[in-house]
């Protein structure tokens, strides 16, 4: 497992698109792409046999890609574990050999480095001496400027002595090459040597820092900075160890050298300040994926296709995440916790409901089965009306149950709606039956119909037409239904005929009825029976007064009445007809008692 400085450099990489390592050489920068972890581990061996020569950035980049890998690797299968049905804490990760060679080759390495590095610090030590040395010996020559002459060629040979030596603690370099540089610069200005070889040295030297000038200014044209900025520091340490030149040329050449070095500086500051700059864009952006998973509201996702929804957006904002870069050092870690941290509550919380899901799952399931058995056993029924009912609610009872598993989904359906088309099937092909023999029935109704208006169009004949007007109606009330569109509009049709056909002939009854009832009248006026007037007219008026009785009662029940159902309208019809009736026969009672009335008051006046 990682140590915590280990999970440190680890998280460092979580943020670079692609693990690549720079390893700079001196003009050149190469570019290695490693995708696994061996072959890391197959670069550490080959740095293992030059580790004198390790660059410590790889070392510790190529640690940070290793884990970077290794991390991946582990969330993939914590993933798949937790898809699997299994809970984040149970997730325990097998031991990785490659990370055990990766441990023991980094100390191997670390161990021949700090080996070297002692010695190095050894040597920094010794060359300090031998360098102070040198310049207490140029310093005793400038003291002695009566023996400057006769010293060149051992000062010669403590230059090149001088620039043998190459490593020295840092601390020193500057003002030790300060003095070295004041002391050979006062031993050329009081030396009063053949003028030929001061003028060779000085030439010589001049064509050296002029090289190095021209070098430095091409340095401006080197796309890579970084690269430009460690060459620059080199062509500095050669500066350093050459020697003067005339001293009317030392002011422009140094001025020459320090603007092609500003300018190298300022862009090697420039790229690491737009390299702050975008950290801190990067932080913003990292902040803001942060957020808005930490938005997601967990306990509104109450189905599949929620979660499945949320979870493409968060695996779509964790690929968001590796395109961004570093943030700020002090920020890097934290904010990946804080990813991390909202990442893990979102996949342990689907987790959790993936879990209770499955078990509602299974008690779904049994409920689809009773519904099935249910259909199963209706699905056979010629009761269409009832059973219709019943089916449309179980449909409705399938809709109210929540999923089952996919595997069982399309089974369980299959069974439930195969019941449900047979049993529809069937009613529809009995309907398509009944549509049939309701079209013909309309057929039939409508040859009645023209039967009766034909027998209705003269009003003279309509008691003589009465036996036929019979003869229809029977044969009307034989035929059974017509579609329900065209229910009422066809009997009233023949409703209206039917009772212009009564009325007609009741009216003829009426008038029949009242002239027979004036002849007995005057039969019994002539007999002289005057008693039995009176006797008939009170016999009309207690007629009359359970007439109007009954023509209240049925008048009353009317008001009653709903047309809500097919029944309610045909008894209100037949109410109504009964009080069409007893108005009729109340009006022949009340004609009746005028023509005694009319009668006994004619005899009274003579």
């Amino acid at each position: 497992m990682m140590d915590s400085q280990e999970k440190k450099d680890a998280l460092k990489t979580q943020n670079t698109p692609e693990n690549k390592i720079d390893m700079d050489s001196e003009n050149n920068t190469e570019k290695t792409v490693f995708n696994t972890k061996q072959e890391i581990i197959d670069r550490l061996r080959l740095l293992l046999n030059d580790a004198e020569n390790t660059n410590k950035s790889e070392l510790d980049t190529l640690k940070q890609v290793f884990y970077k890998l290794h991390m991946q690797e582990l969330a993939d299968k914590q993933e798949k574990f937790v898809q699997d049905g299994g809970k984040v804490e149970d997730f325990k990760p097998t031991p990785d050999p490659l990370e055990i060679d990766l441990k023991n080759l980094i100390d191997q390495v670390k161990e021949i480095r700090r080996k070297i590095a002692v010695r190095s610090e050894e040597l920094k030590e010794e060359n300090l001496k031998k360098k102070t040395a040198i310049i207490e010996k140029i310093k005793s020559f400038v003291d002695s400027p009566e023996d400057a002459n006769n010293s060149y060629k051992e000062f010669k040979e403590l230059q090149n002595q001088w620039n043998d030596i190459r490593l020295i603690p840092q601390s020193k370099a500057n003002e030790l090459w300060r003095t070295y540089q004041l002391y050979v610069e006062q031993y050329y200005d009081m030396l009063k040597l053949n003028h030929e070889f001061r003028e060779y040295d000085f030439k010589k030297n001049l064509e050296l820092k002029t090289e190095l000038c021209e070098l430095a200014e091409k340095l401006d044209e080197e796309p890579d900075v970084i690269s430009a900025f460690h060459q620059l520091q080199k062509f500095h340490q050669q500066w350093r160890e050459i020697g003067p030149v005339a001293k009317e040329l030392r002011e422009d050449l140094w001025e020459r050298f320090k603007e092609a070095s500003t300018v190298i500086n300022k862009k090697h500051q420039a790229y690491f300040d737009e390299i702050k700059a975008q950290e801190v864009e990067n932080l913003k952006a990292k902040t803001e994926i942060c957020e808005t998973i930490e938005k997601i509201e967990l306990d509104k996702l109450e189905n599949f296709t929620d979660w499945n929804k949320k979870t493409d957006e968060v695996l779509a904002l964790q690929e968001q995440w590796k395109t961004i870069g570093f943030t700020p050092r002090k920020m890097n870690t934290k904010i990946f916790e804080r990813f991390r941290a909202a990442c893990d509550l979102f996949f342990n919380t689907k987790a959790e409901f993936f879990q209770d899901v499955k078990e509602e799952m299974v008690d779904n399931l049994s409920q689809k089965e009773a519904l099935c058995e249910q259909a199963e056993a209706l699905k056979d029924s010629t009761d269409w009306k009832k059973t219709t009912a019943d089916f449309i609610k179980l449909q409705k009872d399938w809709k109210k149950i929540g999923p089952v598993h996919k595997s069982k989904s399309n089974m369980v359906w299959k069974r439930f709606s195969a019941a449900c088309d047979y049993f529809f099937e069937k009613r529809n092909q009995q309907n398509a039956e009944q549509r049939k023999a309701q079209t013909d029935n309309l057929a039939l109704k409508k040859e009645v119909i023209t039967k009766l208006e034909e027998l209705t169009q003269d009003e003279t004949k309509a008691s003589e037409v009465n036996e036929e007007v019979h003869e229809l109606i029977k044969q009307w009330n034989s035929i059974g239904h017509v579609p329900f569109k065209v229910k009422d509009s066809i009997y009233k049709q023949y409703r209206d005929l039917i009772d212009k056909h009564f009325q007609r002939a009741n009216k003829g009854q009426a008038q029949q009825k009242i002239s027979n009832f004036k002849t007995i009248v005057s039969s019994i006026q002539e007999g002289g029976n005057e008693n039995a007037l009176y006797r008939e007219r009170e016999k009309l008026m207690r007629k009359v007064e359970r007439l109007k009785s009954d023509l209240a009662t049925y008048e009353n029940n009317l008001g009653f009445l709903t047309l809500s159902s097919k029944k309610g309208n045909s008894l209100i019809e037949e109410v109504t007809r009964k009080v069409e009736r007893l108005r009729t026969e109340l009006e022949v009672f009340n004609k009746k008692i005028e023509v005694i009335d009319q009668s006994i008051f004619r005899k009274d006046e003579k």
